[in-house]
């Protein structure tokens, strides 16, 4: 599901200029499927490396698996998961808040989505087999803080004490395994934390941490059951590295060539068969938690930023959070990767509790604009929750990444230009003004319709049950407090309606930005410090008790056995959307050059061989990338020489292999960069770089695939 990988906006920081520009590694959508029987109960859950659920791409997954499957999956048992990565691909989402950015919505990114589900779902529908189910919790270190403390400090201490962290630390895992084999065939697991270890300048699309961690946990499975012939031994090399190196001087680049639509699948490392293992790191109550673990700190002073407000002498542009490997965020996506990576393979290893017993799900869908909240249980204080609206703690942004300039966390005030040119888009109603407080409305998105709807109304809550595991699907960000809040609710309700059915043995987790997306949920407390979690929070200050009223209905019907009503179905909008975003530009190379030729070959190194942790790179004349995503395909290849034939051995899903992608300066013709960190696991051999790509010519519109490959190199 990688989507368009040159000049779309990506989805996260709300950054017009941070457009795609390559690849770091792929984007994937991974199921899981659990069922009573062949025919009995089930529910699907698909985690996807996007940065939120969108309720258009829900839409229309569901419709695509009604004419195949009937009946069989859908919005009641279907959990479509955004892990919240902020290097992917945006123009998904269908209200226009959350489209701006991208210039409006764009199909080839959204339409990359919805296939990439479908075949997920219905790949894992067809290899439904007999099974067990695992269960395994355990603590990540060092992977996450709050980047809100201030705002956190606001919930009773009584509430606080209880909890040794300002952030959740637990990861909850399940093993999946074949009863008839007894292989190990997937896992997935949720834990919080924030995917901006890649900033808001970065432009390879990534799965940021969770994605590398996925990465990671796949390879290391298929490692770890290899038969007898290792990652190692599967290649022959010479010792003489010398040889080697004369070897590599003889071979040439190979220039441009032509190709089939799929030659690129041929060269993929991974095959995607159905047989791969499936290893997901999913996303869980997410709001105030940063992989930035070392701090934010003002980029000007170098000092720790105003701990109210994150910001610098009252400039937020200044205070930016650090990553484990600042300031190299690729490191710092590595290394919180690697930290939940290893956590899982923890939990994995250890998973013997077996879940069993029922398969169950409520669904519903609720106006959350106007939700009466009965805040004591008598009936006797009741409030409402609110039309969606931002305040200027949103504008600010976060220590993540930093938003606009003149604003900061924790405003409640709105200067008077600031109004005048909120009031030229749609001055907020009075009502609104008076329900949202203490947040100032800087922009009131519930109230704003023209060309179409700017936020969400209508939102769908979910409970899913697997034995004794609960999973509470989500629209949006729940804050650490908030999220608390809401298992305890859950949890309480099921215990005290369940008739013992369920117990403290009955886990619950969150899966954040599930189904659809909302922003952000922070608690009442932490509404009233309006950081940007609070600022976020659309629907006022009662937000999170409407979701905790509405989820213990849910849970109150699960427990007791009955049935819900579906709610009012949210807007499909799809025929109203609006599309600003350029088309792809690069049908031709420069006069006398193939696409596929080098324009910069390998720059061989002065001893005549590259080290573990080097950087070789070639550049190839390259059509845009947008003409064809190369799906289950790749854009760049590292070959490895065997005997006479090149074997391909990393490939642009590969954390250590960059696809880069730009348009030369003068001549604006399209430009590809391959650049492979060499791994310290790399076998001493000869290697070159082979690139992949599509162009498309006008006067046909006809897709032309082509490839080439750099000179030779050796590493040592």
């Amino acid at each position: 599901m990688t989507g368009p990988a040159a000049g779309i906006n990506m989805m996260g920081y709300a950054n017009l200029f941070q457009n795609t520009a390559g690849i770091h590694f792929r984007l994937r959508a991974r199921t899981f499927i659990v069922a009573e029987s062949s025919n009995g109960t089930r529910f699907a859950f698909v985690n996807l490396d996007a940065g939120m659920a969108s309720q258009l791409v829900t839409t229309k997954v569901l419709e695509k698996l009604k004419t195949r499957f009937g009946n069989l999956y859908t919005e009641e048992n279907i959990a479509i998961s955004g892990i919240h990565t902020h290097a992917g691909p945006g123009g998904y989402l269908q209200y226009l808040i959350y489209s701006i950015t991208s210039l409006g919505f764009v199909q080839q990114s959204f339409d990359a989505i919805v296939t990439a589900i479908v075949q997920s779902i219905v790949q894992a529908h067809n290899n439904l087999k007999p099974g067990s189910i695992f269960i395994r919790k355990g603590d990540v270190e060092n992977a996450g803080i709050n980047r809100s403390p201030s705002a956190y400090l606001l919930n009773p201490a009584e509430e606080r004490a209880r909890y040794p962290e300002n952030v959740d630390k637990e990861m909850t895992l399940l093993k999946f395994v074949d009863a008839a084999s007894g292989k190990s065939i997937g896992a997935f697991n949720w834990y919080a934390t924030h995917g901006t270890s890649m900033s808001r300048d970065n432009l390879l699309i990534s799965g940021d941490n969770k994605g590398a961690a996925a990465r990671f946990f796949e390879d290391w499975f298929s490692s770890k059951n290899e038969s007898s012939s290792t990652t190692t031994s599967k290649f022959s090399t010479s010792s003489d590295i010398g040889k080697l190196m004369e070897k590599s001087k003889t071979i040439k680049a190979t220039g441009g060539q032509q190709c089939g639509k799929t030659t690129s699948q041929g060269f993929k490392v991974r095959k995607n068969d159905g047989s791969l293992f499936v290893g997901a790191f999913c996303q869980s109550n997410v709001g105030d938690v940063t992989p930035n673990v070392l701090g934010a700190f003002c980029i000007d002073s170098g000092k720790p930023c105003d701990f109210n407000h994150s910001s610098c002498h009252g400039d937020d542009q200044l205070c930016i959070g650090r990553g484990p490997g600042y300031p190299d965020e690729i490191l710092s996506t590595k290394i919180i990767g690697e930290r939940q990576f290893q956590k899982a393979v923890d939990l994995f290893n250890s998973a013997t509790d077996q879940l069993s017993g029922k398969i169950d799900y409520r669904h519903v869908y609720i106006n959350f604009t106007n939700i009466e909240v009965v805040l004591d249980g008598t009936g006797n204080n009741t409030v409402k929750t609110c039309p969606a609206a931002l305040g200027p703690g949103f504008a600010a942004g976060t220590t993540d990444g930093p938003g606009v300039f003149g604003f900061q966390q924790g405003d409640t005030e709105i200067n008077k230009l600031w109004k005048q040119l909120r009031d030229v888009l749609k001055k907020p109603s009075q009502y609104q003004e008076e329900c949202q407080k203490p947040k100032a409305v800087l922009l009131s998105s519930g109230e704003m319709f023209e060309p179409y709807a700017w936020a969400p109304a209508v939102l769908p809550i979910q409970i899913l049950r697997l034995g004794k595991l609960i999973i509470l699907s989500v629209p949006g960000e729940f804050t650490t407090m908030a999220g608390r809040r809401l298992r305890e609710a859950v949890k309480d309700t099921l215990i005290n309606n369940g008739n013992g059915e369920f117990d403290n043995d009955t886990h619950i987790v969150i899966a954040g930005l599930t189904n659809a997306y909302s922003q952000y949920i922070a608690t009442f407390e932490e509404y009233a410090h309006q950081r940007y979690e609070a600022a976020s929070t659309l629907y006022g200050p009662h937000t999170l008790p409407a979701y905790i009223q509405e989820f213990k209905k849910l849970a109150q019907a699960m427990a007791k056995g009955e049935k819900t009503t579906k709610g009012p179905s949210p807007p499909d909008l799809s025929s109203v959307q609006l599309s600003l975003s350029l088309n792809p530009t690069g049908d031709s190379p420069p006069a006398g050059k193939m696409f596929g030729d080098i324009k910069e070959d390998i720059n061989q190194p002065k001893d005549g061989s590259f080290n573990k942790g080097d950087r070789p790179s070639a550049t190839f004349w390259s059509a845009n990338p947008r003409y064809d995503l190369l799906t289950e395909g790749t854009y760049a290849v590292v070959e490895m020489l065997q005997g006479k034939r090149w074997i391909p051995v990393y490939d642009d899903d590969d954390f250590s292999l960059y696809f880069k992608w730009s348009l030369e300066n003068t001549s604006f013709h399209g430009l590809a960069t391959i650049e492979w960190e060499v791994p310290t696991k790399a076998i001493p051999g000869v290697y070159r770089l082979r690139h992949f790509g599509s162009s498309k010519k006008a006067v046909n519109s006809t897709n032309h695939y082509f490839t080439g490959a750099s000179s030779a190199f050796t590493v040592s």
